[in-house]
């Protein structure tokens, strides 16, 4: 008010308090926020040139948070790689296994989880994403990973494709032929006939009946045609005949000196018949001593409950013989007197990957893989005299696992997919490796962007403490130095007293 006069050191020290209480405010104010460069009026340079360091941080650590999301779906993918490449070992294994084994069954089980383990891995693959990103899906799933906040600096991991394992680029592993299944049938048949030869011995010649000479000629007819012998020349003694009728498909015979007379048991599935003629200059005859007319032998279907050596393709002691496509005899039966035709579809059914049925005189086969149904008597399952086989063939499409060079093809493409993997790993790690190297440097240059601009703004709070206490002090001061201007003034006063 410039009504108002006072003095000059009142003034004075009225400017040194007005002075002291701004820069306590300045103090206070750095004190609260522990920033000594608060606006840009504090320090235009040091202000912005720490705007420019916050503001470069800032960026990079929005992108320090990208980095840290590529380095879970790089990791993502290398766990995947892990667990696909033990899945690929354990198919490899499963190869291995189905080389020691000569079964052609066993095989083609091998092949069956061969096939599984390839389904789990395609599986895995596809189970390998992280926030929809998955570097084992192939096409469409590529990640970039952006290291500088121009985007001038940045990394693109590829993709690999192992959601189908039968990629070429890929694993390049196919799902093996699993094969598949067959079936076949043979009949079981039985009847007997007797031929008499009344006062005869094994060692006796035919002749020696009245009703045969020398020419006479035995003929033995089914549905495949006849059978001729002739007496004296093919067939002298009755062990002769007995032979002969032994030498046809699917009969046997023998000679019982107890009845004097032949035997025969057929396993045919049609009607024999035997009759001699007279062209020798003998009587025609039932093709026994001397009855007329012909000897007919005629079959019915076994039972379940018939033993096999009522027909004529078994005999005890025959050992039947099962092999499969690769030659490997998963099982054998030796007949004996009591064996039964349940007693052999029994024994066929314990043979893996075999199914057996009965009825009606036949024996029904489902088979998982090919066999072969072999005896060690020529007769067995000669179904005609004219029969050029007695093999049961059961013939089913094989698997891939079925020879050894099957699986040696397979293992090779199992070593490819394997190195496959370990080229994915390894590329996948250093991509790995270089993301989290890019996030350490990037860590540390916010810090250093940070500590730099802290550097030209942040306050010390030592020094600021200091300072007010200094500037408390001087308000003080300054407050008693304005007292004793005052009283200066008023002693004029005292005039008046």
């Amino acid at each position: 008010m410039p009504d108002i006069v006072l003095s000059s050191a009142v003034r004075d020290n009225l400017l040194s308090l007005k002075q002291t209480a701004d820069l306590q405010s300045i103090t206070q104010t750095r004190l609260a926020t522990g920033l000594k460069v608060n606006t840009a009026l504090d320090n235009p340079n040091s202000y912005f040139t720490a705007q420019s360091l916050n503001d470069r941080a800032s960026d990079l650590a929005n992108l320090l948070d990208n980095m840290g999301q590529a380095v879970q779906t790089i990791r993502a993918a290398d766990k995947g790689i892990t667990s696909i490449t033990k899945l690929v070992e354990s198919a490899k294994a499963i190869a291995n296994q189905a080389l020691q084994t000569s079964s052609e069954y066993e095989r083609k089980l091998f092949t069956k989880q061969y096939n599984d383990l390839l389904v789990q891995i395609e599986d895995m693959a596809r189970d390998s994403g992280y926030k929809g990103k998955n570097l084992l899906a192939g096409a469409g799933n590529e990640l970039e990973v952006i290291f500088n906040e121009d985007s001038t600096s940045n990394l693109t991991v590829n993709p690999v494709d192992f959601t189908d394992t039968s990629l070429d680029d890929g694993l390049n592993l196919d799902d093996l032929d699993p094969g598949g299944t067959g079936t076949s049938s043979f009949n079981l048949f039985g009847g007997t006939a007797t031929l008499s030869l009344t006062g005869l011995q094994a060692s006796s010649n035919l002749t020696d009946l009245g009703a045969w000479s020398n020419g006479d000629v035995i003929s033995i007819t089914d549905s495949s045609g006849t059978t001729n012998l002739t007496v004296g020349t093919d067939i002298t003694t009755v062990q002769d005949y007995v032979d002969a009728l032994n030498n046809l498909n699917g009969v046997h015979a023998n000679f019982d000196e107890a009845t004097d007379s032949i035997k025969i048991t057929s396993g045919l599935d049609n009607t024999i018949s035997i009759a001699k003629d007279a062209s020798g200059g003998g009587t025609a005859t039932n093709g026994g001593a001397s009855a007329t007319g012909t000897t007919t032998l005629s079959v019915a279907p076994l039972t379940a409950g018939s033993t096999l050596i009522t027909s004529g393709g078994f005999q005890a002691g025959d050992t039947i013989t099962i092999t499969d496509g690769t030659g490997f005899e998963p099982a054998s039966l030796e007949i004996d007197a009591e064996t039964t035709v349940s007693d052999l579809v029994s024994f066929m059914n314990n043979v893996k990957g075999l199914d057996a049925t009965f009825s009606g005189g036949s024996i029904s086969l489902i088979g998982e893989v090919s066999f072969d149904i072999n005896s060690s008597n020529s007769d067995f399952n000669r179904m005609t005299l004219g029969s050029t086989t007695g093999t049961v063939a059961l013939s089913a499409a094989a698997s891939e696992f079925k020879t050894d060079t099957d699986i040696d093809r397979t293992l090779q493409a199992i070593n490819a997919a394997l190195d496959e993997l370990r080229n994915a790993a390894r590329s996948m790690g250093t991509s790995l490796s270089t993301v989290e190297i890019r996030t350490d440097f990037t860590q540390n240059l916010i810090n250093t962007l940070e500590v730099g601009a802290g550097n030209l703004t942040i306050a010390d709070m030592n020094e600021e403490g200091a300072n007010m206490l200094a500037l408390q002090t001087r308000q003080q001061l300054s407050s008693t130095a304005l007292s004793l201007a005052n009283q200066a003034d008023q002693s004029v006063l005292s005039l008046f007293g």
